[in-house]
């Protein structure tokens, strides 16, 4: 089974230096139907104006991972991190027991566009730590490349979560499958350009809910970037 939400009908937040949309329920926006999907609760399409950012702020017990598209995000926490995060890189911060941190945009004349995708733990009060890793293009053209996963495999960064994340690339005549456990769950976010998914088209923004099916095929991208995620039920 396969339900389309489309990107209009996502929650949105215009904070002058902040536009935000929101897949589920978050911060102002609370959708009783939308609170997430399997242990995927938040995925936040932002957008960072030149010269601003969030101030320094807590979290606890979540896995958050952010993928940068466009510009730069520069991050600083407690743990004594300071980095840039450039598109193609993926950024894991494991919260844990509790960690504080900053990002910002600090391009005088350039938007940092990002993905925040935040993942519940299956376990909590572990020490907070952070892994970011680079993906080159070439990986994820025409395939899904495992960027995120609870052992760490085949290079992806080690989330602590029964979860794990893809990214791909498709343009024309590439494609892709993925076999799925039926009693698992599945969501497909594209993140840009168009694309079909099981037989469904998708454009920049829409999401797919994916229940009690056995695979996931992917085709006729038109310069698409999508993000798969395989769920706890």
């Amino acid at each position: 089974m396969l339900t389309l939400r489309k990107s209009k009908d996502r929650g949105y937040a215009d904070h002058g230096w902040l536009k935000s949309f929101h897949s589920f329920s978050f911060a102002g926006y609370h959708d009783p139907l939308h609170m997430g999907f399997g242990n995927l609760r938040v995925i936040n399409e932002d957008r960072i104006a030149p010269g601003t950012g969030f101030g320094t702020h807590g979290h606890r017990d979540m896995e958050i991972i952010s993928y940068v598209l466009e510009g730069q995000l520069a991050h600083k926490d407690t743990l004594g991190n300071v980095k840039g995060i450039p598109p193609g890189d993926v950024q894991r911060m494991s919260a844990g027991k509790g960690v504080q941190h900053s990002e910002f945009n600090h391009a005088d004349d350039q938007t940092t566009h990002f993905l925040q995708i935040w993942i519940e733990p299956n376990v909590t009060g572990i020490p907070a730590s952070y892994e970011q890793k680079t993906f080159a293009e070439a990986d994820k053209r025409g395939k899904l490349r495992l960027v995120a996963s609870p052992d760490g495999s085949q290079g992806s960064v080690m989330i602590h979560a029964d979860a794990r994340m893809f990214a791909g690339l498709f343009d024309g005549a590439e494609a892709a499958s993925l076999p799925l456990d039926p009693a698992r769950k599945t969501y497909v976010h594209l993140v840009r350009g168009e694309l079909d998914v099981n037989g469904s088209r998708l454009a920049a923004g829409d999401a797919a809910r994916i229940e009690h099916e056995a695979a996931l095929t992917l085709s006729r991208g038109s310069n698409a970037e999508v993000l798969v995620f395989d769920l706890a039920p």
